[in-house]
């Protein structure tokens, strides 16, 4: 009995809660301009291409970069205008990011890694 009983709650725990992608964390960080809680949703080491230059940034480096664009950038507004469907090996997004009336269009991949969503690759490019 006690083996049922453990092999039943091991189950459960192992089920955990299933990881939502942090939409409405991104939309936020965007509209904020806070380009360390972008990084920190990424992998280890993302790819980050900025108004066609683009490179594999560590989170410190990806949160330099993105202040950078920020600075010059600053967000007037942030929507994801698409999510798609979530699977097992990740899911992607499509926003719009507005600075003095100019539009960008922002396309966000992330990879599943254990429970979370993280951000694998992110483009910012002209509309």
């Amino acid at each position: 009995m006690a083996f049922i009983f453990s092999f039943l709650v091991s189950f459960f725990f192992s089920l955990g809660h299933p990881a939502d992608v942090p939409y409405s964390d991104l939309e936020a960080a965007f509209v904020n301009g806070n380009a360390s809680s972008i990084a920190e949703m990424g992998k280890e080491k993302m790819l980050i291409s900025i108004l066609d230059k683009e490179a594999v940034y560590s989170q410190s480096q990806a949160t330099l970069v993105l202040k950078d664009f920020f600075s010059k950038k600053p967000a007037t507004s942030f929507k994801f205008n698409f999510k798609g469907k979530e699977s097992a090996d990740g899911t992607f997004a499509i926003g719009v990011y507005t600075s003095k009336g100019e539009e960008y269009r922002v396309t966000i991949h992330f990879k599943k890694i254990g429970a979370d969503f993280k951000i694998e690759r992110l483009t910012i490019e002209r509309s």
